[in-house]
């Protein structure tokens, strides 16, 4: 079973825009090829469970959830900034925050 496992993971990091292929790019500097990819095998073992008995169904956001943690990141050093005492007001044109927000 593991070695399924790791087949379709390797397989799903292959795929440009996945969410596999974002978390990939982000452990396999830390913990190398072959910890990157049991990790991943983990995730899709715990997908397909919540698929089967959970009856839910799968979509993949992997875009989507990158931009969405550039603006969570982009707001939190931003409130860091701001408790040292630093003065920063975001470029609407230039970032990532949707220029909606009220600061």
């Amino acid at each position: 079973m593991r070695r399924i496992l790791n087949q379709a993971a390797n397989a799903a990091v292959k795929h440009k825009g996945s969410i596999f292929e974002i978390l990939y790019r982000r452990y396999v500097p830390r913990l190398g090829h072959n910890q990157a990819i049991g990790i991943i095998a983990h995730k899709l073992c715990r997908l397909v469970w919540k698929i089967s008995h959970r009856g839910i169904r799968y979509e993949e956001r992997g875009q989507e959830v990158s931009k969405a943690s550039k603006q969570k990141r982009t707001r939190k050093m931003i409130q860091a900034l701001r408790r040292l005492g630093d003065r920063i007001e975001p470029n609407p044109s230039q970032s990532a925050i949707p220029a909606s927000h009220n600061w």
